[in-house]
């Protein structure tokens, strides 16, 4: 039976579980965990005898026979989409005023869920660095935050193809014609808060299978040395072994997807020493379940084939201390708030090849550079880390499946405060106008009357 647990004053002892550190290390024995303030202070017995001192202000959790493991960290995460079924509605039917209200709606449920951190790197009508400031002011509930605004596009586009319009801004896009105005662009973002700048490297055009390169090495470098300069990391979608080599050889930090990797593209990774965040999910639910929600078969064996095209490159990359981070995609209909934010260490243990202490450490520990914190400074179960916990009914190191089920969560502490897990999960109706309506799903001709 779930309850609800406020920290004491003093602190937070969680007690008697076994500890994945999320380093990669082997799960522990029974260990008490001592968290005070937004900090964990103890492990092992010097844990409770610092509990005890502390005296009758020390809540306590008996987590015996439960796991104890750093929160999940969701490095791919569009929190302002609002979950909407196409482009159409991504583009078309969020307002800015609409589209806040439905994000501070959303983000509790990444907690409930597990998640105690993540990166928006591109959101709608920037939204992203207010929302951030409002979980921080504690206005909103939500995991840490790091936030972008929006995605820097080329005229060419991006995924959305011909509804990114050739100049100005658009949903999560910004359309930028020239050098000077990708250096103007990214100095305005981070002057109004931007945590990481995004470029969307890689777009829908029409005639051609997949997604093309559609900037340039000069280009993709005026914008990193630019953000670098001021202090600020760059990510960067890419959806083909081009578009990755050149991210990388450009020195942007964070790369999404790296579809289609090749032998050039992996040794540019290498060498740069960036990090990748393949985001699976949203593939993976297609192929596997998007036939039982109404999507597109004709989609499912080409991002079947895309996950098995850049898994055996990823794993190599793995291998030669390439850094994995953990990312779900979730903000659209495939992938709702809540629901998908675990799947992509199964995925990364199935395609990939990890152990699944290696995937939890991608979802934790290396997620670190996610939120621009230092290595070993959150992520992970150790004195002087960020205070997110889990306490979890199972054990994630022999089956990472466990994560994806919400009822075995027993715990979840953020910031050293145990979030409430007994509260219903939260529901809503539609909003007017938020959901593109059609008349038909095909034209009604004569021989379709005569069915």
């Amino acid at each position: 039976m779930r309850r609800a647990v406020v920290s004491g004053p003093a602190g937070l002892l969680v007690a008697g579980g076994s500890v994945i550190a999320g380093t990669g290390e082997a799960r522990t024995g029974p260990t008490d965990v001592l968290v005070q303030g937004d900090e964990i202070t103890a492990i092992g017995p010097d844990a409770a005898l610092r509990a005890d001192a502390a005296g009758p202000g020390i809540e306590r959790i008996d987590a015996t026979g439960l796991t104890v493991m750093p929160g999940l960290i969701d490095a791919h995460c569009h929190i302002t989409f609002g979950e909407p079924a196409s482009n159409d509605e991504l583009f078309f039917h969020r307002d800015q005023s609409t589209a806040a209200m439905v994000a501070a709606f959303n983000v509790p449920k990444l907690l409930l869920a597990g998640v105690t951190g993540f990166l928006d790197a591109d959101c709608l009508w920037n939204l992203g660095p207010a929302l951030r400031e409002a979980i921080e002011a504690g206005i909103v509930e939500g995991p840490r935050m790091a936030a972008g605004m929006n995605a820097l596009l080329t005229a060419a586009g991006g995924t959305a193809g011909r509804l990114i319009p050739d100049s100005g801004r658009a949903g999560y896009a910004h359309v930028v014609g020239d050098r000077d105005e990708m250096v103007r662009t990214t100095r305005q973002q981070v002057k109004h808060g931007a945590d990481w700048v995004k470029i969307h490297v890689t777009g829908s055009l029409p005639n051609h299978r997949g997604e093309l390169t559609v900037w340039t090495l000069d280009e993709l470098r005026a914008v990193a040395d630019t953000a670098h300069e001021l202090d600020t990391p760059t990510v960067a979608h890419c959806r083909n072994a081009t578009s990755t080599r050149l991210a990388a050889e450009a020195g942007v930090d964070l790369i999404l997807h790296a579809s289609f990797l090749d032998d050039a593209a992996l040794a540019a990774v290498v060498e740069a020493g960036c990090a990748v965040a393949p985001t699976f999910t949203f593939l993976a639910n297609l192929a596997d379940h998007g036939h039982k929600v109404g999507a597109a078969s004709t989609q499912v064996d080409l991002f079947r084939g895309e996950i098995e095209a850049t898994a055996t490159k990823l794993a190599e990359a793995h291998r030669a201390g390439v850094p994995i981070l953990a990312g779900s995609e979730s903000g659209f209909a495939l992938t709702p708030y809540g629901h998908w934010h675990a799947r992509e260490l199964e995925v990364l243990v199935e395609a990939i090849g990890l152990t699944p202490l290696e995937a939890i450490r991608c979802a934790t520990a290396n997620g670190a550079l996610a939120l621009r914190r230092e290595p070993g400074t959150i992520g992970v179960v150790a004195p002087g880390a960020a205070a997110d916990l889990l306490v979890v009914d199972g054990d994630p190191s022999v089956d990472v499946r466990v994560l994806g089920d919400r009822t075995n969560l027993r715990h979840v502490i953020s910031r050293g405060r145990a979030v409430d897990l007994a509260r219903p999960w939260p529901e809503r109706r539609p909003l007017p106008g938020e959901k593109v309506g059609v008349w038909a799903a095909e034209p009604l001709t004569q021989e379709a009357a005569r069915r």
